[in-house]
């Protein structure tokens, strides 16, 4: 994998040359000799003559591998298709290509698959309906489904003109197949499939489409596809195909449930999947089911196989000239077991994928998919080539077989996502804290609920009423508000941890609850799309049970008792309208706070509806009091007013400055500024790092604090067409539109561009062009397509200059560290990103960046509550604030005054210890006492302290603590010595005489005894 990775990978051939220096070295020793002596003299000679030894390399590769991919070239494809195909082998083309970023790629992928299925020595080819399109919004599954079925159209019209009489393939249509990758491909893959099929002219070609036995979902949708097909041959249409593999994409599902807190969309184990397989398998083997649904076994298992093959037989459907059920293969998988099986069944169809030489690397997924199936022990293909010989690895695979077969029933299992948004949901834990999850838009409810939501943010109203109410237009009224406010907090903050706790945990639920009203208010005040704003109302959500959760812990603090401000101030932004607005608010309500909001005018009813929620939760109004002001004048008195305790300020830098100098002494935590960069070296995936530029740049129209601003290219990266294309075909095909509308992917500006934003989008700076020019597209000023200049300087205008816009600015650096230099010369410090597969890079990088948050091979925006906490440095980050969603956020939202301490268990951390020492040669006994104590660690609820109890006296406890501390073997030491001088730390000095009134042993509380260190006499 590392050679694949590392050496055919990347574009840059010094960057190949060097990471094939470095595993030269680790050659496997199962290689031949002269493999392993090739390659040895290739690290050698690789970083003098890259231009010579790493294409050799990497052809070497290409035709170890020649057995599993084909070469695409004319010159190669047709003498490799002449040779594979022979007497019953027949093969299934699958073109693979660059990652589909935009409608550029996916049009070159389908005109590839077109010039593939007209050749005349192919007549079957497999497409993912993923690849035939652009990237489209999730929401918009209706539209995509349209879009899909009309590019696919003419690649069926191509397959069916083959029927015609006369035609090359004598009559026969050839044959296609939709293939699939993804769990949220399944519907879409389906509906394309039968939309296509049901248009008149196809209704005598037969097709066929993948399911994928890992999902639970298999059986169910082979059942909806039989019902389809049975309707469609009772009018007299032609049967079709459904292809059963067990599944390849396992890690992509894992991630992606992850990222969202999902539930895993496949089976948990092998064997479920295997059980699902011939469940599968059982239900379409059928003799009435058959004639509407041929059945394809793909897979490699030859218990599988030979279960599909003998219930065929049992079930009197097995007869090869009906071609009922037909047996598949990967190309240059286990020959010789793809022999006997043809041999057995009469015929064999190869999954057979081709790829052009210059996107060799894009197979280095499929070929790391293929390596772990030989590799994994979970697999049936690491045993297949010793069956024969090898006793126990026969019957570990008898076993799982027959396990698979023992659990083999004829229910329907339900899907593992079943998630309804239109159903209540069902409150979160009160204690303890976990993610919610984020709407799963793969599911027909949801898609439903989001589409009731779509249709109502043209008229939405919703906040209006407590916007008018919270309106203030003199002095008077807002003094008032604020004296009620520390009045009326002073019960809320006498309240408990667990007490307030309680409120804020009702507060996530019922945050939860109106998540489709905070999605409208978003969209119809902020032009927010749905997929922007779901996690934004998880996030919040999460801020509540999390807070909550820290509420708890600010009682629990050793040797501190916390003391609430009796006023906070809360000064949201407008461009996370509710998640930041919440997470501000439900901190200082956990810390004892009351609290008065002033959201940003262009989001204020996004704030009141997130407000609505707390005061429906149980926080009163009086605690929690939402302003709006209608004079400057007035919000210069709501932050100077020596009332107010604490400040909670997301906004610009700028803004912080004014806050500052309208109270010198004002406690103020804010996060500001943001101008973000992600560096791109040749080591990285350019596909995934232009995918993420992209992405990072202009989600919510470039408007996120964390948006890239700037992508750094470091080395050959600027040069290179690969990148450029796939970031240009991504950009260009975003989908600009207002949030109403489902298909839109980047929605409108907050308001009409203006000042230092209107300059980025209109105007360029010396020596810079526009890759992509931004254009106003109707007369709002509002809906910006998204631009992309090259041609950034160092320092310049661009370069140093925070824009809150759809606008990405391309830079170039002729090393990493040239790179992170211009990273850091930018005066904020919010978020950085970096792509590369190399190691090294990482560890310079994360040496050297200066930011608050720090992405590494993905995007710069999406901060997850615990999980990925968010704040900033430099000029990104004012006060003594620590991370949003973090463990430490509360702790500087009062005031702390001491208390007794009650941690009495050893300092054993190497740190501490260093601390300890440092601090006992400046400080007089009682003051290192104190400090020891302070960093003594608490002891977890129902964990054993190893220091002696309260109930000790507390000379020896110090004493008995120091000593075992000081003694190099616990266990070993003699028990019940009694203590009258001193080598260590503890001298007779630090406790005047109390070494002549130790009592013996035997006066100790029994749970007192502990060992003195051995240098003691006694």
């Amino acid at each position: 994998m590392g050679f694949v990775d590392g050496v055919v990978r990347p574009e840059d051939l010094n960057v190949a040359a060097r990471n094939l220096a470095k595993l030269a070295p680790k050659v496997p020793a199962f290689l031949p000799w002269y493999m392993r002596s090739a390659v040895a003299l290739g690290g050698t000679m690789a970083p003098v003559m890259p231009q010579v030894v790493i294409p050799i390399a990497r052809k070497v590769l290409r035709e170890m591998v020649g057995h599993l991919i084909v070469d695409a070239t004319d010159a190669k494809l047709g003498p490799a298709i002449a040779k594979i195909r022979k007497d019953g082998i027949k093969l299934n083309v699958n073109l693979l290509g660059e990652a589909v970023l935009g409608e550029h790629e996916a049009s070159r992928r389908l005109e590839g698959t077109h010039t593939l299925l007209a050749r005349p020595d192919v007549d079957y080819v497999s497409i993912k309906v993923s690849s035939t399109v652009a990237p489209h919004s999730a929401w918009a599954f209706d539209e995509a489904v349209e879009h899909v079925v009309d590019k696919l159209t003419p690649l069926f019209q191509l397959a069916n003109s083959f029927a015609a009489p006369g035609s090359s393939t004598g009559g026969k249509a050839k044959f296609i197949n939709l293939d699939m990758e993804e769990y949220k491909d399944l519907d879409m893959t389906i509906a394309v499939f039968t939309r296509i099929l049901d248009k008149p002219e196809f209704k005598n070609l037969e097709a066929g489409i993948v399911l994928q036995a890992y999902l639970p979902d298999a059986l169910s949708a082979m059942i909806r596809l039989q019902d389809w097909a049975a309707e469609r041959r009772a009018n007299g249409g032609a049967a079709i195909k459904v292809r059963v593999v067990k599944g390849a994409n396992l890690p992509m599902e894992q991630v992606e449930a992850s990222l969202h807190d999902w539930p895993l969309a496949t089976w948990g184990t092998k064997q479920d999947s295997d059980t699902s397989y011939k469940s599968v398998i059982n239900y379409a083997l059928h003799p009435e089911r058959i004639k509407n649904i041929r059945i394809g076994v793909a897979g490699h298992n030859l218990f599988d196989i030979a279960f599909a093959w003998l219930l065929a037989k049992q079930r009197g459907i097995a007869d090869t000239a009906q071609r009922s059920i037909e047996f598949e293969m990967l190309l240059g998988m286990a020959q010789g077991q793809a022999e006997a099986v043809k041999k057995d069944v009469g015929s064999l169809l190869l999954y057979t994928p081709v790829v052009h030489p210059s996107e060799f690397d894009v197979a280095i997924a499929y070929l790391i998919r293929r390596l772990e199936e030989g590799a994994s022990q979970d697999n049936f293909m690491s045993a297949v080539f010793e069956l024969s010989e090898n006793e126990a690895l026969f019957e570990r695979e008898k076993q799982r077989f027959l396990s698979s077969l023992e659990a083999l029933d004829n229910s329907v299992p339900p899907a593992n996502r079943q998630q309804n948004r239109s159903l209540p949901p069902v409150p979160m834990p009160h204690t303890g804290f976990r993610n919610t999850p984020d709407t799963d838009p793969s599911l027909p409810a949801n898609r439903d609920w989001g589409r009731a939501i779509l249709d109502r943010i043209p008229s939405s109203t919703l906040g209006h009423a407590s916007v008018a109410a919270a309106s203030i237009k003199d002095e008077a009224t807002l003094n008032t508000v604020i004296a009620t406010a520390v009045e009326k907090g002073k019960a809320w903050g006498g309240l408990s941890g667990d007490e307030r706790a309680e409120i804020l945990h009702r507060a996530g639920d019922v945050l939860e609850a109106r998540r489709a009203d905070l999605l409208e208010v978003m969209a119809s005040e902020t032009g927010k799309t749905i997929d922007q704003g779901d996690p934004e109302v998880s996030e919040a959500v999460d801020f509540a049970h999390y807070y909550a959760e820290s509420a708890r812990k600010l009682d629990k603090v050793d040797g501190a008792t916390f003391v609430p401000a009796k006023l906070t101030v809360v000064t949201p932004p407008w461009n996370f309208p509710v998640a930041i607005p919440a997470g501000s608010t439900l901190a200082a309500l956990a810390a004892g706070s009351a609290v008065v909001i002033k959201p940003a005018k262009q989001a204020a009813r996004s704030g009141a509806v997130m407000v609505e929620a707390l005061w429906e939760a149980g926080v009163p109004r009086d605690v929690l009091t939402m302003v709006q002001l209608g004079e400057r004048e007035l919000g210069k008195q709501l932050i100077s007013h020596p009332a107010v305790d604490r400040v909670i300020l997301t906004g610009g830098y700028e803004t912080a400055e004014l806050f500052r100098s309208f109270r010198k002494d004002l406690p103020l935590l804010a996060e500001t500024s943001g101008k973000n960069a992600i560096i791109v070296t040749p080591s990285a995936d350019l596909d995934l790092a232009a995918k993420d530029v992209a992405y990072s740049a202009f989600g919510h129209a470039g408007q996120k604090c964390s948006a890239a601003s700037l992508v750094i290219l470091v080395g050959s990266v600027a040069k290179s067409k690969r990148f450029h294309n796939q970031l240009i075909d991504a950009v260009t095909s975003l989908k600009v539109g207002y949030p109403q509308d489902p298909t839109s992917q980047m929605g409108p500006i907050i308001e009409p561009a203006n000042g230092k934003l209107l300059n980025a989008l209109t105007t360029l700076g010396e020596g810079e062009n526009w890759a992509v020019e931004p254009k106003k597209l109707d007369g709002t000023g509002k809906l910006w397509s998204p631009g992309v200049r090259y041609g950034v300087k160092r320092g310049s205008y661009f370069h140093l200059t925070e824009f809150f816009g759809p606008v990405l600015g391309v830079m170039t650096a002729d090393t990493l560290e040239e790179a992170i230099a211009i990273q850091n010369q930018i005066e904020y410090g919010l978020t950085a990103g970096l792509h590369s597969l190399n190691s090294e890079e990482l560890s310079i990088w994360l040496d050297s960046i200066q930011a608050g948050n720090l992405y590494v091979n993905r995007g710069i925006t999406g901060a997850i509550v615990q999980r990925q906490p968010f704040g900033g440095w430099k000029k990104s980050a004012v006060g003594a604030g620590t991370k949003a969603g973090g463990p430490n956020y509360l702790a500087g939202l009062g005031d702390w005054a001491a208390a007794r301490s009650t941690a009495t268990a050893s300092v054993t951390h190497p740190g501490v210890r260093r601390i300890i020492n440092a601090a006992g040669a400046a400080l007089e006994p009682a003051g290192l006492e104190s400090v020891q104590r302070a960093l003594r660690p608490t002891p977890r609820p129902g964990q054993r302290s190893s220091a002696p109890p309260r109930t000790c006296p507390a000379w020896a406890r110090n004493a008995i603590s120091s000593a075992t501390a000081a003694c190099p073997s616990p266990s070993a030491c003699p028990k019940g010595r009694r203590s009258r001088t001193w080598s260590g730390p503890w001298q007779p000095a630090s406790w005047p005489d109390r070494s002549s009134r130790c009592p013996p042993p035997s006066n100790f509380p029994p749970s007192c005894a502990r060992c003195l260190p051995r240098s003691t006499s006694t």
